[in-house]
């Protein structure tokens, strides 16, 4: 990764939202490709499973953070090769969705989780307006500014946001390879589906599965993508497919051609 593609939020990032942050943290928003001129824009809300310094690790027991309650496992690996793929700006949050997930509106239940896939997080237990509004600056207010600055940077015609999810979930196997979760543009995830499908036929994809979008519980779609008008789609991928180069390396390639058959059918 060199420093022509990626550029962070950077130093004085930690500064501008410094209640939180200590010098040793990394800056909470990182970007590739930040100035490219594409007409699509990625992002990878769960791409992290940085914990700042001042949390003390939340007080999750031992390698907890680095399991999906954590992050979204070979999600950021994905979003990066298909970044690359198709030379567009990649936005990636560093930060664990435990200390706030930045696709939950604030203030919602599901925010600063106190309870995740039944493991208790202590870190979120019992935490004031203040704290709450502290992660918010530090955490949250920087990935949606990026978001927002990349669409007023260049026209764009598609976003879509780049997750993982588990095989299983609590004890039950979830058969899909990958979902599509859209809400009003059911138009792009079926376009997504039937590229996929004619070049992958024995991958088993879904519409809104293993997910459903909601205002209640999600930002990226409700805020940045309906509320422009463009194709949208958030993206999840079984984590097990991601497990390996190989495997990234396929679906970024699966996904870049049906990413590039939406945008010969979009305006």
């Amino acid at each position: 990764m060199t420093r022509s593609n990626v550029m962070d939020a950077g130093e004085n990032g930690r500064a501008a939202h410094g209640g939180l942050l200590r010098a040793n943290d990394p800056a909470p928003v990182t970007l590739r490709h930040g100035q490219a001129a594409s007409p699509v824009l990625l992002l990878c809300e769960h791409a992290g499973r940085a914990v700042p310094e001042a949390l003390n690790g939340l007080g999750l027991p031992d390698g907890a953070i680095d399991r999906h309650i954590g992050w979204d496992i070979g999600a950021e690996d994905l979003a990066c090769r298909l970044a690359d793929r198709l030379r567009c700006p990649l936005i990636l949050q560093r930060y664990s969705r435990l200390v706030m997930d930045c696709n939950r509106p604030p203030g919602s239940e599901e925010s600063i989780p106190e309870v995740s896939d039944s493991t208790r997080v202590p870190g979120n237990i019992g935490l004031s307006a203040a704290d709450h509004a502290a992660r918010r600056q530090a955490i949250f207010d920087p990935m949606n500014d990026a978001i927002t600055a990349a669409f007023e940077a260049h026209p764009r015609r598609a976003v879509f946001s780049i997750h993982s999810f588990t095989p299983h979930f609590q004890g039950r196997a979830r058969p899909w390879d990958a979902g599509f979760l859209v809400r009003r543009d059911m138009d792009t995830a079926r376009r997504l589906i039937n590229r996929m499908s004619a070049d992958a036929p024995e991958l088993t994809l879904a519409l809104n599965e293993p997910y459903q979008i909601d205002d209640a519980s999600d930002w990226f779609i409700p805020r940045h993508a309906e509320a422009r008008g463009v194709r949208h789609s958030l993206i999840e991928v079984r984590n097990d497919h991601l497990a390996d180069a190989a495997g990234v390396a396929r679906w970024a390639d699966l996904l870049a051609a049906a990413i590039g058959s939406v945008l010969e059918e979009t305006p």
